[in-house]
């Protein structure tokens, strides 16, 4: 008899060490009964509960990050952008927990690995939002170097959603980080183009504006149109012998004088 008493506690124990589960650090629990009702009373991290009767509903509470990649804001200059990549991390306050997940419709939250997190694609549609109208001040180009301001403002306007909703006390937005920011190629390549255009037209502006110092510098100087025609005078007079031995014609005029030429049989 004392052996099937023992035997029994000893099942009963085994029973009860794999039929509970422990809230982790980070995440808070609700119980769900037989009839599936939600308890109103949150489960704190550290306490064990048994899931033989029931079952228990686990939610990350902090530091839980939403990606929202992959988007194509309009521009001010009504350009669409090729590629908008964000990353939002907000805080779920542990006290209301259950308030939340009793009172929210269920299609705002997510279930991942068997945890449900809470108001998930609320703060994702919330921030793609925000996107969008933080999008629509700057012009394509300008947003690379706007980058921290259009963090703020994704950031108030998500903020400014949950208080309409009255989720300024339970949600906290911790931060808004801006991954990838690509204008559309056609903007790159006009915007290469203009570079390209700019830098053609500074070169002409120095040509022209050297050519005028030049031409001032000369009226400035009675000896210099003299100078510089003995200089392409001289410089004629070392290239003569080169052009007398390619010309091909019959006579060659060598500062007014004609001089026959002779070709040779060779």
């Amino acid at each position: 008899m004392k052996s099937v008493l023992k035997v029994t506690a000893i099942v009963a124990a085994m029973a009860l060490a794999t039929g509970c589960t422990r809230i982790e650090t980070g995440e808070v629990g609700l119980r769900v009964g037989f009839d599936k009702q939600v308890s109103t009373g949150e489960l704190l991290p550290g306490s064990f509960n048994q899931v033989i009767i029931g079952d228990v509903i686990t939610f990350p509470v902090k530091e839980i990050s939403v990606k929202v990649e992959d988007m194509t804001p309009l521009a001010r200059d009504n350009s669409t952008m090729k590629d908008f990549d964000t990353l939002v991390t907000y805080n779920i306050n542990q006290a209301q927990v259950a308030e939340i997940y009793n009172s929210k419709n269920r299609s705002f939250h997510a279930v991942h690995d068997g945890d449900v997190y809470l108001m998930y694609n609320y703060i994702f549609n919330a921030a793609r939002n925000a996107i969008y109208k933080a999008a629509r001040k700057y012009e394509a180009l300008e947003m690379g170097d706007a980058r921290q301001a259009m963090e703020t403002e994704i950031k108030e306007q998500i903020i400014r959603t949950l208080a309409e909703e009255k989720l300024d006390g339970t949600i906290v937005i911790g931060q808004v980080l801006i991954r990838n920011i690509i204008p559309a190629d056609s903007v790159v390549a006009s915007a290469n183009e203009l570079v390209k255009a700019k830098n053609e037209y500074k070169t002409e502006e120095v040509k022209v504006a050297t050519a005028k110092k030049r031409n001032e510098s000369m009226q400035a100087n009675p000896m210099a149109i003299p100078l510089l025609k003995a200089e392409a005078e001289a410089e004629a007079m070392r290239q003569l012998p080169v052009a007398i031995a390619n010309f091909k014609g019959q006579t060659l005029v060598i500062n007014g004088v004609v001089t026959p030429t002779v070709q040779t049989n060779k």
